[in-house]
């Protein structure tokens, strides 16, 4: 995989949110499209509607309190524009999580293809074993130190 498309670098890209409302992943979801950026070619409604698409197949919790919402298919048409936003949610929500456990922070991945996809699904997979790395989410850390964690754990 390219350098350019790390978790550190689709992290850089994507940033961090904190506070993110909603009662639901339809509403937080929504508050989360309309908050990033996205390139002009891709429209805030067409990735609120692919995220809830994959929520409805499956649920993207995957425990500790996290949860790794994304589209089934590419979304983004450049690599470049690929990215990962972090979402502290305001009030932890129950998604079916495998743990039992609320979610409280979202890693919202839209890429551009499907190798990268795995490739940074897998990455952030094992981020999410590491202690450390779990314990700054607990804080809500913001980017930089993320990224730092990343770099560090890599």
């Amino acid at each position: 995989m390219e350098e350019k498309n790390s978790v550190v670098d689709l992290l850089e890209r994507g940033g961090v949110l904190f506070d993110v409302e909603g009662k639901d992943t339809s509403e937080i979801y929504k508050n989360i499209v309309d908050s990033i950026t996205l390139p002009e070619e891709v429209t805030k409604e067409g990735v609120y509607a692919a995220l809830c698409d994959r929520e409805r197949v499956m649920s993207t919790a995957v425990g500790y309190g996290i949860a790794l919402p994304h589209c089934r298919g590419t979304i983004l048409k450049n690599n470049e524009d690929q990215q990962i936003t972090v979402c502290y949610l305001k009030n932890p929500i129950d998604m079916n999580a495998p743990d039992a456990r609320h979610v409280y922070v979202m890693f919202v991945l839209l890429t551009a293809n499907s190798q990268t996809h795995l490739q940074v699904l897998s990455q952030l997979a094992s981020l999410f074993k590491e202690n450390d790395f779990k314990q700054l989410l607990e804080k809500r850390a913001g980017a930089k130190e993320l990224i730092e964690a990343a770099k560090k754990l890599k």
